[in-house]
């Protein structure tokens, strides 16, 4: 009888040796709150020495050029060149957000963003209403792209919900492809609207002239 309480003893203090070993074992899991992994940078960044190169290669081989076109125009203005766009953080985010939003919703994935170079007309508002606040200053816009037919395209979305390429509507003998009958480049954006259709072109960014730059 008592051999058999030793044994009883002895195999209960070493179940709770046990269960004391599985609990403080460290646990060892993947971290799953954002902002743990390291982001690493993408290929396409360059470094503070390209970028500065870059800037004065665009001040040597375009600006003087612009600055002569634009004096042809307007002799009686000092006319000068816009060196960025800018667009506020929050509203980049916002865009990648809607952008995401209306692909996701027309069953497409978006493929990349064009940022084609603009040049504001020598007006005082936009087609929309909006005012031009440098008018014939350079610029760009944003122009989210998916797959259509195996090719990547520009696209917005059209009254039935669906992705369509720009081209369709405003293309040209440049791209190669026809715009669709009664239709222009200056009617395209107030009729996509009257329609039911949507842009996802981006612009109306902030520009600046020097001295308001980095470099």
């Amino acid at each position: 009888m008592k051999n058999n309480k030793t044994i009883l003893i002895a195999s209960f203090g070493a179940i709770l040796l046990l269960l004391g070993a599985c609990q403080e074992a460290p646990k060892k899991e993947e971290p799953t709150e954002p902002g743990q992994e390291k982001i690493a940078p993408p290929e396409g960044i360059i470094s503070l020495e390209e970028s500065k190169s870059l800037y004065d290669n665009y001040t040597k081989n375009r600006i003087d050029i612009i600055r002569t076109f634009e004096a042809e125009r307007n002799a009686d203005e000092k006319f000068i060149p816009a060196r960025f766009t800018s667009f506020t953080y929050a509203d980049i985010k916002q865009y990648m957000q809607y952008v995401e939003q209306e692909a996701e919703e027309a069953g497409v994935k978006v493929a990349s963003l064009r940022l084609y170079f603009a040049n504001y007309p020598d007006k005082p508002d936009f087609p929309d209403g909006k005012k031009i606040v440098h008018p014939r200053q350079n610029s760009i816009f944003i122009v989210p792209t998916t797959m259509i037919d195996g090719k990547e395209k520009g696209f917005y979305i059209g009254s039935d919900g669906k992705a369509k390429p720009i081209r369709a509507v405003v293309g040209t003998k440049e791209t190669g492809e026809e715009s669709e009958p009664n239709t222009s480049q200056a009617s395209f954006a107030p009729s996509l609207f009257q329609g039911g259709d949507t842009s996802l072109n981006l612009n109306h960014g902030g520009s600046g002239p020097p001295p308001y730059t980095d470099f």
